[in-house]
């Protein structure tokens, strides 16, 4: 598919791009914005000066594509702009689940609830009753595994975040048994407090520290599975030296399984038979930090990298 234009050009023309046979024209409305951005910013990421990339929702206001009906909502990752030219190789049309907000489908419904259905039911195999440890407990994945682990029965459900109002959220809103700001003293004892007999299961969104934390508190069998290291985005030349303690995994038999949730993407129908009730019944309210405005992006982005989101972070764009 041939490069999108900018965003700026309809603007600037008054006038829409013109479209090739096969291709859309689509009016973004809700725009993800995500920490992996910040790791495709490095060596061998996006191209400089190329097009950005991420998850969005549009609606169709040209098409030359059977398959893109003028007036569809469709998902795609054309980001980064106000109108985007797709294919129907690049965008699908979104199911219509009434009742439920469309935003959800950049949210619980989208790649961040995706990621913690497939951490908690394919990795790690959450079974009800069980005591779970969710890092950055209070973004995108965190907040929707922690409703996920909920709805699976979890006995226990503990979070980790960088406030006292955002543990607060967690334990009053999302349904976490127990939460704590991991900046009040170390992890470890802060988890032993919380779970005194011990992890069955560690959702990893961080790394570093907090996974040595966690591999310090896991039971005997316990299992990890690690979505992401928030913690060392900013800083890939310099990693950090934790997890000092890697190899408790192998004396004490856990399992520490890292995964990519574009490689599960078969994933989702399970996750829309198991919530899509659920949201339209009210059970389950999607986490989301709303920010207006396309010139917006930029700081929505840089939010989401110092924790300025509760939930998951979307810039709204257009109506």
């Amino acid at each position: 598919m041939r490069p999108n234009l900018p965003a700026s050009i309809e603007a600037a023309h008054g006038s829409r791009p013109s479209i090739a046979a096969g291709e859309a024209l689509v009016e973004n409305v809700y725009q993800s914005v995500d920490p992996y951005m910040r790791e495709l910013m490095n060596e061998d990421g996006w191209e400089l000066h190329g097009p950005l990339e991420g998850r969005t929702i549009g609606r169709v206001v040209e098409s030359r594509a059977d398959a893109l009906p003028v007036g569809a909502i469709v998902f795609h990752r054309q980001a980064w702009r106000t109108h985007s030219i797709v294919t129907a190789d690049g965008a699908n049309v979104l199911p219509d689940f009434e009742g439920v907000p469309l935003s959800a489908h950049l949210s619980i419904l989208g790649g961040t609830g995706l990621s913690a259905w497939v951490g908690l039911t394919r990795v790690a195999r959450l079974q009800a009753d069980e005591t779970i440890f969710i890092s950055a407990a209070a973004g995108g994945v965190g907040t929707a595994a922690g409703r996920i682990a909920r709805l699976l029965g979890a006995g226990r459900i503990i979070g980790s975040t960088g406030s006292a109002a955002k543990a607060a959220h967690l334990t009053e809103h999302v349904g976490f048994d127990a939460a704590f700001d991991y900046h009040d003293g170390p992890i470890a004892d802060r988890l032993r407090e919380a779970a005194p007999d011990g992890l069955h299961v560690y959702l990893d969104n961080v790394g570093g520290e907090h996974l040595e934390a966690a591999i310090d508190v896991m039971r005997d069998y316990g299992r990890i599975a690690w979505c992401g290291a928030v913690a060392q985005y900013n800083t890939p030349l310099d990693p950090p030296p934790a997890p000092r303690n890697l190899y408790d995994v192998v004396g004490r038999s856990l399992r520490l399984e890292g995964f990519l949730v574009r490689n599960n993407l078969d994933a989702r129908p399970e996750l829309y038979d198991f919530l899509v009730p659920h949201l339209r019944s009210g059970a389950v309210v999607p986490d989301e930090t709303i920010v207006d405005g396309f010139d917006r992006v930029v700081e929505a982005f840089l939010g989401v990298l110092t924790g300025a989101n509760t939930g998951k972070m979307i810039v709204r764009i257009g109506d």
